[in-house]
């Protein structure tokens, strides 16, 4: 054999434009909502996923109309946005001394 081996590997914009399509989102809720809280990053973890998921959705389907080079940002954003849907519910059926503590 000769000399080390190296291999390249490339990392498509995806996964920072997903962080940051979801922390925008994550901060549009949390203002909305009028208070942050303990569960806000969980939130911002499930919204960062949903946008990468909805981006290879929205890959598959070829069906969004805005993107940001090949980040497709509608789909990314809905599914974002039913991460954080997810998380909320799992908030609301969970333990009540959670949320009396958050409160």
């Amino acid at each position: 054999m000769s000399g080390s081996y190296t291999r390249r590997v490339a990392i498509g914009p995806a996964p920072i434009l997903a962080l940051l399509v979801g922390g925008f989102h994550t901060g549009l809720f949390m203002f909305l909502r009028g208070r942050g809280g303990a569960q806000m990053l969980v939130i911002l973890l499930a919204a960062a996923l949903g946008a990468w998921a909805g981006d290879a959705i929205g890959g598959r389907l070829g069906v969004d109309p805005i993107r940001l080079g090949d980040f497709h940002l509608i789909v990314a954003s809905a599914v974002a946005w039913a991460g954080i849907a997810f998380v909320e519910v799992l908030f609301i059926l969970g333990p009540a001394e959670a949320r009396d503590r958050q409160l």
